[in-house]
Parts: C-alpha cells; sequence; structure tokens
C-alpha cells in the first residue's frame, strides 16, 4: 500500500528523504503498517474520528506539514490494493463503503489546515 503510494504518486518521496525506495524496503512496509494500524483503530472506533485521529492531525498539520492533498491519493491507492486482494469481495458496496469512510479519515486529518 505505501510501496504503490510512492510509485503511483512519487512526489510523496519528499516527505520520507531518509527512506529507502528500493523494492521490498523494509522502511516502506514498516511505515505502511503503521498506517494501516492508525486506519484499523479508526475504523474500530469510526464514531470517534476525530478524537481518535486528533495525534496524527496535529503531527501531520505541525510537524510533518504534509499536504493534505496526499491524504486523498493515499486513500485511493488505499482502494486499488483493496481491490487488488478482495478481487470480487471488493464490490460496489465495499467500494462505496471505503471510499466514505477513506474520504472521512481524510477530511478529518486535514482539518487542522484550516
Amino acid at each position: 500500500m505505501a510501496a504503490q503510494l510512492f510509485i503511483v504518486y512519487p512526489t510523496c518521496k519528499t516527505y520520507f528523504p531518509h527512506f529507502d525506495f528500493c523494492a521490498g524496503s523494509a522502511q516502506i512496509r514498516a511505515h505502511g503498517k503503521k498506517v494501516m494500524k492508525a486506519l484499523d483503530d479508526a475504523l474500530k472506533n469510526a464514531d470517534h474520528l476525530h478524537e481518535n485521529l486528533a495525534e496524527l492531525s496535529n503531527l501531520h498539520a505541525y510537524n510533518l506539514r504534509v499536504d493534505p492533498v496526499n491524504f486523498k491519493l493515499l486513500a485511493r491507492c488505499i482502494q486499488v490494493v483493496l481491490a487488488i486482494h478482495l478481487r470480487g469481495e471488493f464490490n460496489a458496496q465495499a467500494y462505496a463503503a471505503w471510499d466514505k469512510f477513506l474520504a472521512c479519515v481524510a477530511d478529518v486529518l486535514a482539518e487542522k489546515y484550516r
């Protein structure tokens, strides 16, 4: 998932100048796991997204200064990876549900920029 982001949107690499971007990079895999863990936690607490993602929102806005457009780019990559791995199970309903959830996550993460 993280590797997909860096391949499709190479400008995102600027936020990770210390990463090894070779295929199978341990750093990219580790970061992908962090992202998916945060999404898993957010999904388990979907009724409290703002509270659950507040620390990440602050980190990305104030410390890392990540362009909020990247949250939507990452959401697209996650959906592509889900479609690849889930195949037939990733039907229109699943796509719509993930699209809505990831859009909410992106919105919450981008709140601090306003």
